[in-house]
């Protein structure tokens, strides 16, 4: 168990150093600057901008002292949004607000996925499954930004019932939770369903009503345990995204969190807040997948981790 953490924690740190190189080369790559607008300084005054900020050396060099900087807890600072602010400081204001968001984001999901997916595997071919199938196969089809739009128009703009922007009342997260969650509520039901129907034709299930157990018990006791493997999987990569923000959820709605201000710091090309902000949550979806992983052996006893989570 010792030497299998050891080894993802730095299969990790690799991960988490390929993605950073990759992202400061291909952002400097790409045509225009941090300090180009509509007014273009002089060619004096960017020659010392770039000089300031380190932007005139290359690339090269460029990286090599950011991830000595990163090393050292040092994000930089911001060039344009919040001039001069430290990146690390501005993560740490916006996160909060998207991770509570994200986190009843996360609830709705989970709590509403798998009880829909057992219910459908429990009425196979029933009226309710293939309702249920509709309603799930329709949340994986529509993109978070159209069902935001829908219920922004419909109960915002339309009926007035419920606030359209911030999150100054408990009555503001309604819409964008709901918004950000439909899909992988839907996406994880329509795991569950799949798995639930696998394990319900397994030999210990046809044991367990052999011993006479009622369907109830056999689906939510027996089966749901050794279905909810692939569903951990993908909860785990999930929750990483939902807490740190819905990138177009936040817009839609203007909740000034960290996903929101990541579109605007791309459009600012303010270099320091991607850079940050992309190794935050890179990082995040690294941890998430690694607890993942350690979750398999408290679901399935049967999995040894030591042999790269074989049973």
């Amino acid at each position: 168990m010792a030497s299998y953490l050891v080894k993802r924690v730095l299969m990790a740190l690799l991960a988490l150093l390929i993605i950073t190189c990759v992202t400061f080369i291909i952002m400097n790559l790409v045509p225009g600057g941090p300090f180009m607008s509509e007014k273009a300084p002089s060619p004096e005054v960017l020659a010392a901008l770039e000089a300031k900020y380190g932007l005139n050396k290359p690339i090269g060099e460029q990286l090599i002292n950011y991830l000595k900087d990163v090393l050292r807890g040092d994000f930089g600072v911001s060039f344009r949004m919040q001039k001069n602010r430290p990146v690390i400081e501005i993560i740490q204001d916006l996160f909060p607000v998207s991770a509570r968001v994200g986190l009843f984001a996360v609830i709705n999901a989970v709590l509403i996925g798998i009880p829909i997916g057992c219910l459908a595997a429990y009425n196979r071919g029933k009226v309710l499954d293939s309702a249920l199938r509709v309603v799930m196969t329709i949340g994986i089809s529509i993109p978070s930004f159209v069902v935001a739009t829908l219920l922004l128009i419909l109960l915002s703009v339309n009926l007035k019932i419920l606030p359209g922007m911030g999150l100054t009342d408990w009555r503001n997260y309604i819409m964008p939770c709901f918004a950000l969650s439909f899909y992988p509520m839907c996406y994880i039901g329509r795991m569950t369903r799949s798995s639930m129907l696998d394990a319900i034709n397994a030999d210990y299930i046809r044991t367990a009503r052999a011993k006479g157990l009622s369907s109830g018990r056999i689906i939510f006791k027996h089966a749901l345990r050794n279905s909810l493997i692939p569903v951990v999987t993908y909860i785990g990569p999930m929750i990483a995204y939902l807490l740190t923000g819905g990138f177009v959820v936040e817009t839609v709605f203007s909740i000034p969190g960290l996903g929101r201000y990541f579109i605007q710091s791309i459009l600012n090309r303010d270099y320091p807040i991607i850079m940050g902000t992309t190794v935050f949550l890179a990082a995040f979806v690294i941890m998430m997948n690694l607890v993942v992983d350690i979750l398999y052996k408290v679901i399935d006893p049967r999995i040894n981790l030591s042999n790269g989570g074989e049973a």
